[in-house]
């Protein structure tokens, strides 16, 4: 049995990590190489939200390189499967984006063993592994819409600028002050540079930065900065793009010869939601507003770490001792709130406690300890 399943605290330890890592990495990472500025007409930062929700795109391809450290390698592996594009929250990633429409988008992520591609074409969604040799099927049901290539295939991370601007941009709210940054080039073409900035100086997060191509509205570039540092944390950017419709071609999927292909079950019309099960969900609240939010899940269940984690582990579950090990390895931390282990990293905190608390936010260590004082 997968230690995930045999153990759910370590469910919600990840994802806790991983939602809180979509803005923001554990160091700083090199910016895309600069360009001279060039010289636009004057918009505000409202007429650039306006832009931006305006924007039709009918089509568009293009290479998107994804930069990030998070300083999570053992907890990030933790996320490992075939059908999830998990190893997007560490490293530096080169991506081939296709979009035509709400109904066809094509994502390819290429390694230098070979590429897996995600690709919808209406309600036919393939996920194709070339390095496994192995293909899946399945089709999805009516109201699929806008939810992309990836749906089902991936995790929460943002995989193109846009993706990651539109989750930036659903967030804004009085907490947050908008204004326009210096003018840039991306990808060859003219942009403006829109700045998200918490007003709440207790935040992590120093900026997000959104360039915004001049002439299709559409962003090219996202950086997340955390306080004190002057280079991005995290950035996704487009380094080639076009903006004609792709072929029609590049949305079709014939597998190749000798490749295993899996026919997986349509997806059923939406029903009454089951109840889940009694240790599926922990129980979640949120805590604060804004850019100093902080998530508490109340697992109900203790960490599994130290010598008692690699007793149930072990050789029936090599894959256990080895999380483990990695939540037993870091810092050791205790006060008036009970005692835990601790994962920071520039942009966020994450407090994992020994009565099965998980607590995460952009905010210091001491807002988390603070929360689970209650």
């Amino acid at each position: 049995m997968s230690v995930l399943k045999s153990r759910p605290v370590l469910r919600w330890v990840v994802p806790a990590v991983a939602a809180v890592a979509v803005i923001g990495g554990g160091a700083a990472v090199g910016t895309f190489a600069a360009e001279a500025e060039p010289s636009l007409p004057p918009r505000t930062a409202a007429q650039l939200l306006v832009d931006l929700q305006t924007a039709q795109l009918d089509g568009l391809s293009g290479t998107v390189v994804q930069r990030a450290d998070l300083g999570l390698p053992p907890i990030a592996g933790l996320l490992g499967g075939t059908n999830d594009l998990t190893a997007l929250v560490t490293g530096t990633h080169t991506l081939r984006v296709w979009h035509s429409g709400p109904d066809k988008q094509r994502i390819a992520l290429l390694d230098t063993l070979g590429e897996k591609n995600v690709i919808r074409n209406g309600r036919d969604l393939w996920v194709w592994d070339s390095r496994r040799n192995e293909a899946s099927h399945r089709s999805l049901g009516a109201g699929s819409g806008e939810r992309g290539a990836h749906e089902g295939a991936a995790p929460e991370v943002p995989l193109t600028p846009r993706e990651a601007a539109d989750k930036a941009l659903a967030a804004v709210d009085p907490t947050t002050a908008v204004s326009v940054g210096r003018a840039a080039t991306v990808a060859g073409r003219d942009a403006y540079e829109l700045v998200l900035e918490p007003r709440d100086k207790t935040s992590l997060v120093h900026q997000l930065r959104i360039a915004i191509d001049a002439r299709e509205h559409v962003p090219l570039r996202f950086e997340v900065f955390a306080t004190g540092s002057d280079q991005p944390a995290f950035e996704v950017a487009f380094t080639q793009v076009d903006f004609r419709r792709p072929d029609a071609d590049q949305f079709s999927f014939n597998p190749p010869p000798g490749v295993r292909v899996r026919e997986e079950s349509a997806e059923r019309p939406a029903g009454p939601a089951r109840k889940p099960a009694a240790d599926a969900q922990p129980r979640v609240r949120t805590v604060g507003t804004g850019w100093t939010t902080v998530i508490e899940a109340r697992t109900g269940e203790a960490l599994p770490t130290g010598a008692a984690a690699g007793a149930t582990g072990g050789a029936k579950d090599p894959a256990g001792g080895a999380i483990a090990g990695a939540l037993g390895s870091l810092p050791a931390v205790s006060g008036d709130w009970g005692s835990g282990r601790l994962l920071t990293g520039k942009l966020f905190s994450v407090l994992l406690t020994d009565d099965g608390r998980v607590l995460a936010g952009a905010v210091t260590p001491e807002r988390l300890y603070e929360v689970a004082r209650g």
